[in-house]
């Protein structure tokens, strides 16, 4: 009860002390919470959806509107822009109301989806691309932290189930509709399907949304930290982009990214501990719940999203599979993937010791990839079919469980912060993943050479470290008990 009586306690402290004055939420009738979790389910689709459905699409871009050796900057210039500004938005909710920036972030997506499937050449195309990373980097966090508004965090993990199954359909139903829209229609439509879906997000939420109750917070966003976080994760993505494009990680280009991008990120963990109402508030940082929580996600997800990059190229070499035959290796892994965190996220609700599904899930992930380490030289493929099923079943549940354990740890005036949080570190190990495990394994082939199979084993090994830190992380996570209850609405006096 510790969790549940210092925060209680500091909502008083800081009511009789001048800070946030605090009010109970009148509650929103069902129907309106469904049309909201409705519209931030499809809202998040946007985001899962565009990256997994403008992939198969490239090779048409590149002999549309030419510049093949430019190409990967079309995936790589959204993720760049969206990771940077993930955290800000989150902030600006907590400010200023999920309503309105939610509308900002629906509205940039969505035009600069028409700026792309409009763009008359590659580098239009890209900085399109860069725009709608702009507004795609707060569609995740703003879903959830809207979530976290309408669900007490004791029932939160069957809807951060509901999100993890919006994924794994994404991830499914993504290729295959870019590559039928490239191949027998046109590459544009790939970028055209955003505006129904965006405009459908906005329609079912934005009139319930001006129900959700929210007190404007006093004070103003702290530019200088915001302007240090874009910069330091933008540079930082930028260097992780030309190294793996290129493989040469020792240029001079890539050190000085890299340098300034630290310099940077030290400087905003100065700014957090200088400015009175940081970016990331301090409070949130040191709960060793939101620490853990996010580090543990980051290193999870950098695991998962960087074997997407290698397994399909694992299964064609070593298994002789075609590319769509290889393509279902992902399938049954992110199948894995849901059907434990649904599990999982279903049972937090009636589970007292809610932690321990995450870490034993974790142990299993981190069985599965030794497993496929050990026999990448003589691979079996129902075996590894299987290993890939059962890493996606044990990582699945680190998603719900964090979520819920993060959101929980926070007060509410605090929850779009701590959720950016949450979604920036899942992004950012997403892109160290697939930068490590994709140098380790196309590294090995540079210059036409073969691929040699340990380059593999040495790819599931880096994955198998960092679902191990992530296991480590869960299994010294304090286990706070789950409010089952309507949360105050907070605001500074």
């Amino acid at each position: 009860m510790d969790g549940l009586r210092s925060t209680a306690g500091s909502d008083v402290a800081a009511s009789v002390m001048g800070g946030p004055v605090t009010q109970m939420a009148p509650a929103l009738d069902e129907a309106r919470k469904r049309q909201i979790i409705v519209g931030v389910l499809t809202a998040m689709l946007l985001a899962a959806l565009d990256q997994t459905i403008v992939a198969p699409a490239m090779t048409t871009i590149g002999r549309s509107l030419g510049h093949f050796e430019h190409l990967p900057w079309v995936i790589s210039a959204y993720l760049i822009t969206a990771t940077a500004v993930t955290p800000l938005y989150g902030k600006l909710a907590d400010i200023h109301g999920r309503r309105s920036v939610i509308f900002v972030s629906v509205s940039i997506f969505i035009a600069a989806s028409v700026l792309c499937a409009l763009a008359p050449n590659l580098w239009t195309l890209i900085g399109a691309r860069a725009l709608q990373g702009l507004g795609g980097g707060g569609l995740i966090a703003l879903a959830q932290t809207v979530m976290g508004d309408l669900v007490p965090p004791k029932q939160r993990g069957r809807y951060a189930a509901q999100i993890s199954a919006v994924w794994a359909a994404a991830s499914v139903a993504g290729p295959v509709v870019g590559g039928v829209f490239a191949e027998h229609l046109h590459w544009s439509l790939v970028f055209w399907i955003n505006v129904p879906l965006g405009a459908a997000a906005l329609a079912m939420m934005y009139g319930p949304l001006k129900d959700l109750p929210f007190v404007p917070r006093h004070h103003r966003l702290d530019a200088l930290g915001a302007g240090l976080v874009v910069i330091g994760t933008s540079l930082a993505m930028l260097a992780l982009s030309l190294g793996r494009m290129s493989g040469h990680w020792g240029s001079p280009t890539v050190l000085g990214l890299a340098l300034v991008a630290v310099v940077a990120i030290v400087l905003f963990v100065w700014r957090l501990n200088a400015f009175d109402a940081p970016l990331i508030p301090m409070q949130v940082l040191r709960d060793p719940v939101v620490l853990r929580g996010t580090l543990a996600v980051s290193l999870g997800m950098g695991g998962f999203v960087g074997l997407t990059t290698i397994v399909p190229i694992f299964l064609q070499l070593q298994s002789g599979l075609g590319p769509d035959a290889a393509a279902l290796g992902l399938i049954v892994m992110a199948a894995g993937s849901v059907v434990g965190a649904l599990v999982v996220g279903r049972a937090i609700p009636k589970l007292g010791r809610y932690l321990l599904p995450a870490i034993g899930g974790l142990a299993l992930a981190c069985l599965a990839l030794g497993g496929l380490a050990a026999t990448v030289t003589a691979p079996f493929l129902p075996l590894t079919g299987f290993l890939l099923f059962l890493y996606g079943l044990g990582l699945g549940p680190i998603f719900p469980t964090a979520t819920v354990s993060v959101q929980n740890a926070v007060a509410r005036y605090d929850l779009g912060a701590a959720t950016g949080l949450l979604a920036f570190m899942r992004s950012l190990g997403a892109a160290f993943g697939v930068a490590i495990l994709g140098a380790i394994v196309l590294g090995a082939g540079k210059g036409g050479a073969a691929i040699d199979p340990s380059s593999f084993r040495l790819a599931f090994l880096a994955a198998l470290a960092a679902t191990g830190g992530a296991f480590v992380l869960f299994a010294g996570m304090p286990a706070r008990p789950l409010r089952d209850g309507p949360e105050p609405v907070s605001a500074e006096s």
